[in-house]
């Protein structure tokens, strides 16, 4: 009885000291509750998967290296040639699995991988609001940046998991349609099989460095609009836009600031010496972009006014 009384008394005194203005808590914690337990990320993670959108986006990136086989056993994979790098690598697809890899890599590097990433990390936050789920989630509670970090590690793994799948599934279909064998490099000569599979590592590693950047502008813009589809274009626009200033050779020097000017600096992985310039100086400016818009994202939407 003793320990209820005082429990009353001690409540009464932070009633009256804040009604008085006093030194009390701003804000009155329940007895287990933890922050950083707030919103796992195996919640999140299960979340995310079984949306109908990240379904259907990994069957397109599963689909993708059959689609190429077909259309290479239908057409003539060495017709077409004129001498250039990106022409002699598709005229490669057939020489081997690695081959075959390398070439699914190219063929959507420009484009098709952009969108998983600007889907996975402009729709995680937007969609909440469009639900009006994203008030409930702040009032749960969960504090805002736990809960910007935790949609931010999904939509890296699962943006990791979709532009890993597609060079596997495509060394896969590969290797049985043309056997396992060394890279055929486009300027002559072949690298062995282990060489080859470190190249590919780091074409795909290099692949996802450059896209933190469309992912950095999703996120940002997802945090900023009710409007998942707003924030998922806007982010693809733009990076539409970078390849299409890419084109302009009057801008000269100022296309190094292009994000698009450094997206195949991988092809560099696919010569007898593996020539890390023009991929450090993408990724620098990868990085330095991406590090500048995710923190524009955390800072707006901590001062954000949330109301659906």
């Amino acid at each position: 009885m003793s320990t209820l009384a005082d429990r009353a008394e001690e409540r009464e005194e932070r009633a009256e000291e804040r009604a008085g203005g006093g030194p009390a808590r701003a804000v009155e914690v329940a007895d287990g509750y933890r922050a950083g337990r707030t919103l796992p990320l195996r919640v999140e993670l299960v979340r995310q998967l079984k949306r109908r959108r990240t379904m259907v986006m990994g069957g397109l990136l599963f689909a993708l290296p059959f689609i190429l086989l077909i259309a290479f056993q239908v057409g003539d994979p060495g017709g077409g040639g004129n001498g250039s790098q990106r022409i002699n690598l598709m005229d490669t697809a057939t020489s081997s699995g690695a081959n075959f890899a390398a070439v699914n890599l190219f063929a959507s590097a420009g484009f098709l991988l952009v969108i998983p990433v600007a889907l996975f990390f402009g729709d995680t936050v937007a969609s909440e609001a469009s639900w009006s789920s994203l008030r409930y989630l702040l009032a749960a509670p969960v504090p805002r940046a736990r809960l910007l970090w935790s949609k931010l590690a999904v939509a890296f793994g699962l943006s990791l998991a979709a532009l890993v799948l597609l060079p596997l599934v495509a060394l896969a279909v590969g290797t049985a349609a043309y056997g396992w064998g060394p890279l055929q490099l486009p300027v002559g000569g072949t690298l062995p099989v282990g060489t080859a599979a470190q190249r590919l590592l780091i074409i795909v590693a290099y692949i996802l460095v450059s896209q933190l950047i469309t992912a950095a502008l999703a996120f940002w813009l997802s945090t900023k609009t009710d409007a998942p589809l707003g924030a998922v274009g806007g982010a693809v626009g733009l990076t539409i836009i970078g390849n299409v200033l890419d084109e302009v050779t009057a801008l000269g020097d100022w296309r190094h600031f292009v994000p698009a000017h450094w997206q195949y600096a991988w092809l560099d992985a696919v010569q007898p010496q593996l020539d890390w310039s023009d991929m450090i100086q993408g990724t620098s400016l990868s990085l330095t972009y991406a590090m500048v818009l995710f923190a524009l994202a955390f800072r707006g939407f901590a001062r954000k006014d949330v109301v659906s």
